[in-house]
C-alpha cells in the first residue's frame, strides 16, 4: 500500500492530482476510487474530491489488465505527413503511449488507426514514437513511419541537431532576459514518482530560456532543450524558483484549474530522413494555456 500525505491545500481534484502523480490515466484513477482501491482519510471519495491540507491518500495495488495497443479512431491534429514522418500536435490530457492500466485513448492508439505503417524500434506499445511529452504538456511531436526514419530522427535528438522550442508560463517575474540552467536530473530521492535536480544517479540536463513577456505575477518564456530528460523544463524552472504555472506536481503556487501545466511544445525542427532538407513547424498555444495567460494579462 502507498500513502501520500497532502501537506497543503491543492485546489485540485483527486483524479487529476493522482493521474499526474502516478503517471496513469484519470479513467484508471476513477475506477480505483469507485472500487475503493483509493481512500482519503480512510473513506471513499468521488473523482471530483478536492484535496486539502492534512488529507492522507492511501492506494492499494489493483490487479492490472493485460497491456495492448489497439487502433482507435480519433481526431488527431496532423500538422504534416509524408511516407517517412508525421508531425502531430498533441492535445492537453492525452498520454503518448499505452502503459499498464492505460491501454486506451493514447496517441499511439490514434496513430495505429490513422497510419498503415509505423516504426517498430521502440516495440509494440510505442510504435512510431521517437520522443515523448507529458500527458498535460501540449504541442508538437515527430512520429516515424518506418525504422529508417526513426533511426535518423533519434540520431538528431542524440546529437542535439533537432530543434525543440517550448513556451511556458512561470510564476514570478524573471529579471534577466535570458538564462541557461545546467543542472543534472534524476529520480527524487524522497519521492520516486518525481524527478529532481540531484547528483545521485542523474544525467546531465541543460535548458536555455529567454523572456517573451513579463506580467505582474508571472513571466512568459521560451525554452530550448539541449537535452531531453523526463520533466526537464518543469524540474529546472522549479529548481531556480520560477515553477510552471498550474503544475500539480512541481508547482509551489495555488493551482488555477485542473487542466495541467502551462507548457507547450511550440516549435519542432529536424532534417528530413530522406530529402535531407531541414523542416520546421510551429503551433498555436492551446485554449487551456491561453485562458490562463489571459488572466495574467487582465491583472
Amino acid at each position: 500500500m502507498e500513502e501520500i500525505q497532502i501537506t497543503e491545500n491543492t485546489d485540485i481534484r483527486i483524479d487529476a492530482y493522482l493521474a499526474e502523480r502516478l503517471t496513469i490515466s484519470r479513467t484508471k484513477v476513477s475506477k480505483m476510487l469507485k472500487e475503493k482501491y483509493i481512500l482519503v482519510n480512510g473513506k471513499e471519495v468521488k473523482s471530483s474530491y478536492v484535496l486539502g491540507a492534512g488529507d492522507l491518500v492511501t492506494i492499494e495495488e489493483m490487479e492490472e489488465e493485460a497491456m495492448s495497443a489497439e487502433p482507435e479512431k480519433m481526431d488527431l491534429d496532423i500538422v504534416y505527413e509524408d511516407d517517412d514522418v508525421i508531425v502531430v500536435n498533441k492535445p492537453n490530457g492525452m498520454v503518448v503511449h499505452p502503459a499498464i492500466g492505460n491501454n486506451h485513448g493514447t496517441l499511439v492508439n490514434g496513430l495505429l488507426y490513422h497510419a498503415k505503417n509505423l516504426s517498430t524500434i521502440n516495440g509494440e506499445f510505442r510504435p512510431g514514437i521517437v520522443h515523448r511529452i507529458d500527458a498535460y504538456t501540449t504541442g508538437l511531436l515527430m512520429i516515424a513511419k518506418n525504422d529508417k526514419a526513426h533511426a535518423a530522427l533519434a540520431e538528431q535528438l542524440a546529437k542535439k541537431t533537432s530543434t525543440r522550442k517550448y513556451w511556458a508560463l512561470v510564476w514570478g517575474v524573471i529579471p534577466h532576459d535570458t538564462g541557461t540552467i545546467d543542472a543534472p536530473i534524476g529520480r527524487d530521492l524522497k519521492d520516486r514518482k518525481k524527478m529532481a535536480v540531484t547528483d545521485v544517479n542523474s544525467k546531465d540536463a541543460i535548458t536555455h530560456f529567454r523572456v517573451l513577456k513579463r506580467y505582474r505575477e508571472a513571466t512568459l518564456i521560451e525554452c530550448v532543450l539541449e537535452t531531453g530528460r523526463t520533466h526537464q523544463i518543469r524540474v529546472h524552472m522549479d529548481y531556480i524558483g520560477y515553477p510552471i504555472v498550474n503544475d500539480p506536481v512541481y508547482g509551489r503556487k495555488k493551482l488555477i484549474d485542473d487542466s495541467g501545466q502551462c507548457l507547450h511544445a511550440k516549435t519542432l525542427g529536424f532534417i528530413h530522413p530522406t530529402t535531407l532538407k531541414y523542416m520546421e513547424f510551429d503551433s498555436e498555444l492551446p485554449e487551456c494555456f491561453l485562458r490562463i495567460q489571459k488572466m495574467f494579462e487582465e491583472e
